[in-house]
C-alpha cells in the first residue's frame, strides 16, 4: 500500500458527497481514487462539482473495484446494499470503512463479520459521533464517580427532514438512535448490552407514518441501567443532536447536555443525612482534534497502516446495531428481549 492509501467511494448522494469533501479536504489521509453510484453519470457529476479531477468514476461497482485496485472501500449506499457492497470487497482482499447503520438486519450484519473473519481484513464502520471530542472528555469525568449504576440520554427534536424518513417504520430507532446507544456503549467501556424492554408511538401530531418517539430502558453489562428518552416530533427546548446525558455513580454524577463541556460532582465525605459534595467540575476538553468523519477516516486509515484497532471495528459496533434491533423488537412484541449478539 502507498503512503497515501486509496479509496474507492460507492455511493454519490448527499452522504456520499459529504464524504467526497471528507476525502478531498483530507487529502493528506487517504486520496479518492475512484466513485462508484448506481445512476448513470451521478459519480462523475459530483466529482466535478467537488473539484476531485482524475476520479475514476461509474455504475458497475465489481468492475470499478478490478479496475482501480483500491486500497479500501468506502460505503456509503442505502443499509439494504451495505451487505452486498461489503462482502464483495472483502472478498477481494479490500478492507471496507461503512457508513452506519452496518446492515439493515442482524442476519446480514453476521454475514459482514464473518467476511471479514475469513478474508482478514478490517471493516468498520464509521459512528462519527464516537470522535466528539467533548464525548471523551465525558468518559474521562464518569471515571471519577466511580461505579456506574445509570446512564441516561435524552434526545428532543424535531427536524422536518421530507423524503424517505417521513415514511420509514421505525424512525427513530432505526435512523438515529443507533448514534446515542453506541454512545452509551463508548461511555460505559465498549460494554456489552444485555436486554431491552421498548415501546414505540407516535403522538397524534407527529409529521412522521412510522414511530418517532420511543422509550427504552437496558440492561447492561455489570447489571448497569441505560434509559433512553426520544422523540424527532418535540417542538421547542430541543435538546443537542448530541443528547442531554447524566451518569450517576457510586461517589458521584458527572452531566453533559450535548453542548458546553461537561460537568462532575463527587462525594467528598459520606457524612450527615446528605454526603458532603466537592464543587462541580467542569471537564477540559481538548482542541484540534478530527472529529465526525474526518476523524473516522484517520481512525480508519491509521488502523490499516499499524494494525490497531480502530472504534466502529465489526466485532463491536455489532453489539450496537443489536441493541437497535432488540429494541424495536421488544416495542413490537411488548416483552423485555435479551441481546444476542
Amino acid at each position: 500500500m502507498s503512503d497515501t492509501p486509496r479509496a474507492l467511494l460507492v455511493g454519490a448522494g448527499g452522504m456520499g458527497k459529504t464524504w467526497g469533501r471528507n476525502l478531498r479536504d483530507n487529502a493528506d489521509a487517504a486520496t479518492l481514487a475512484g466513485w462508484v453510484d448506481l445512476r448513470p453519470g451521478a459519480a462523475g457529476e459530483a466529482a466535478e462539482e467537488l473539484g476531485l479531477p482524475g476520479v475514476a468514476t461509474g455504475t458497475d461497482f465489481a468492475q470499478l473495484l478490478a479496475d482501480v485496485r483500491p486500497d479500501f472501500v468506502i460505503d456509503v449506499t442505502i443499509p439494504e446494499a451495505h451487505r452486498d457492497i461489503t462482502i464483495t470487497a472483502l472478498n477481494a482482499g479490500v478492507p471496507v470503512l461503512g457508513e452506519k447503520p452496518m446492515a439493515h438486519s442482524m442476519e446480514a450484519a453476521r454475514e459482514m463479520v464473518a467476511a471479514s473473519e475469513k478474508s482478514g481484513k478490517l471493516y468498520m464502520v464509521s459512528q462519527s459521533r464516537r470522535y466528539d471530542a467533548r464525548l471523551h472528555a465525558y468518559r474521562a469525568l464518569i471515571e471519577q464517580i466511580g461505579a456506574v449504576g445509570i446512564l441516561n440520554a435524552d434526545f428532543y427534536l424535531a427536524p422536518h427532514f421530507g423524503g424517505f424518513r417521513d415514511e420509514m417504520d421505525n424512525v427513530l430507532l432505526l435512523d438515529m438512535a443507533i448514534h446515542t446507544f453506541d454512545a452509551a456503549r463508548y461511555l460505559l467501556g465498549d460494554t456489552a448490552p444485555v436486554s431491552v424492554y421498548c415501546e414505540e408511538f407516535n403522538p397524534s401530531w407527529s409529521w412522521y407514518k412510522g414511530d418517532a418517539c420511543a422509550t427504552a430502558l437496558f440492561e447492561m453489562a455489570d447489571s448497569v441501567r441505560f434509559t433512553y428518552r426520544g422523540s424527532w416530533c418535540a417542538e421547542g427546548l430541543t435538546s443537542s443532536w448530541e443528547c442531554d446525558w447524566r451518569t450517576v455513580g457510586a461517589m458521584g454524577t458527572a452531566k453533559w447536555d450535548g453542548h458546553a463541556a461537561p460537568v462532575v460532582q463527587t462525594v467528598a465525605a459520606p457524612d450527615g443525612f446528605n454526603s458532603k459534595l466537592s464543587e462541580p467540575e467542569t471537564a477540559e476538553v481538548a482542541k484540534g482534534i478530527p472529529g465526525g468523519i474526518a476523524g473516522s477516516l484517520r481512525d480508519f486509515v491509521n488502523a490499516l497502516a499499524t494494525g490497531q484497532t480502530p472504534m466502529g471495528e465489526c466485532h463491536d459496533n455489532i453489539k450496537s446495531l443489536a441493541m437497535v434491533f432488540a429494541a424495536i423488537e421488544s416495542a413490537a412484541t411488548g416483552k423485555r428481549v435479551p441481546i444476542v449478539l
